[in-house]
C-alpha cells in the first residue's frame, strides 16, 4: 500500500462537502509524519497533480485543498465532484478496430484531467468576451 493511500480511502469514505483536518489528523490517517515541506511551503498543498504523491491521493478521492493554514497546521479538503478516472484499460490487440473519434475523446479527457486545477477562472468572467484589442494583419 502506498504511503498516502489511506488518506484517499479516508476521504472517499466521507460524505461531507468540506473536511477540515489538522496536519496531525492527516498523519494519524496515513500512519506516518508528513514531510517537513508540508509545514513550510504552502505550495506543497497545491492541487496540481504533478506536485507530489499525496496530491494525487486527495484528487483521486474527488477532493481539492482549500484554506491551508501553515501557522495552525490545518487544511480543508473540499469535494470537487471530480474523482480521477479509473485506470486506462489494457492495450488493445493489433486486430482490434480503432475508432479515431473515440481516440480523440480519450485524449481530450486525459488532457482535461491533467490540466484540472491548473487554471482558475473567477466567477462572472466570460473568457470568450472580446478584449477590444485590434490586431493589425499588415504587420
Amino acid at each position: 500500500m502506498a504511503k498516502y493511500e489511506p488518506l484517499e480511502h479516508f476521504l472517499r469514505g466521507r460524505r461531507e462537502t468540506e473536511i477540515p483536518l489538522s496536519f496531525a489528523d492527516i498523519e494519524e490517517v496515513i500512519g506516518a509524519p508528513l514531510p517537513p515541506a508540508a509545514a513550510r511551503h504552502r505550495a506543497w498543498w497545491s492541487n496540481n497533480p504533478s506536485n507530489n504523491v499525496m496530491t494525487k491521493s486527495w484528487l483521486s478521492a474527488g477532493f481539492i485543498t482549500e484554506r491551508v493554514d501553515l501557522a495552525s497546521r490545518r487544511v480543508v479538503f473540499r469535494r470537487s465532484g471530480k474523482a480521477a478516472p479509473p485506470p486506462a484499460p489494457p492495450a488493445r490487440s493489433a486486430q482490434a478496430p480503432v475508432n479515431p473519434s473515440a481516440a480523440r475523446v480519450g485524449w481530450l479527457d486525459r488532457f482535461r484531467t491533467k490540466m484540472a486545477g491548473t487554471v482558475t477562472i473567477p466567477e462572472g468572467v466570460d473568457i470568450t468576451e472580446p478584449t477590444g484589442e485590434v490586431w493589425d494583419a499588415e504587420r
